[in-house]
């Protein structure tokens, strides 16, 4: 069964194509279609994950590479166990990979050779002054081979291509750093 959602995203009305949970598999192979007024996107590649039990459980993508026991932290009054990790370490992860490869491609469109790149993400959570919870985060760009003023330009242009960034951007706040060596 295929049920049309509509959401309102920064103004914009966008339309989303899913199956609905009834009559499906745990991974079932399934197209979606994203339309909006302000973007477009030609999904290329769609990954799965499954997560059980919350922020105390498990999460585990569909191929298995990615398996994990989830726990909340001690500083969230969880019981921060031991070999377990948080959506926020996984969304950090996420994003440092994607903001480096950013950076790489806009080097290479700009013709620029970098003799080092280091991304690190950091990503927090905490409670929102009009209740719920909400996510901070920043990028801290360690690149090498460049003057700061043309590594600055260079992180600050692939903000605006990398997806994670183009994701969070007008969502949540985003602060970016740059150092050269």
């Amino acid at each position: 069964m295929l049920e049309v959602i509509r959401t309102a995203n920064s103004g914009a009305i966008s339309e989303l194509a899913v199956l609905t949970a009834r009559n499906r598999s745990r991974y079932s192979s399934r197209t979606t279609v994203h339309r909006s007024r302000s973007m477009s996107v030609k999904v290329l590649y769609t990954t799965h994950a499954l997560a059980t039990g919350g922020r105390n459980g498990h999460t585990r993508s569909a191929d298995g590479i990615v398996d994990v026991d989830l726990s909340i932290p001690k500083a969230m009054g969880g019981p921060g166990r031991t070999g377990a990790t948080t959506p926020e370490d996984l969304f950090a992860a996420g994003y440092a990979a994607c903001f480096c490869s950013a950076v790489e491609f806009v080097a290479r469109q700009s013709g620029v050779r970098l003799s080092s790149l280091e991304i690190r993400a950091n990503v927090g959570i905490g409670p929102r002054e009009a209740g719920g919870f909400g996510l901070v985060a920043s990028i801290a760009a360690t690149v090498g081979g460049l003057p700061q003023a043309e590594a600055e330009k260079l992180v600050a242009a692939a903000h605006q291509v990398c997806p994670y960034s183009n994701a969070t951007r007008g969502n949540i706040d985003v602060g970016l750093e740059v150092s050269v060596v």
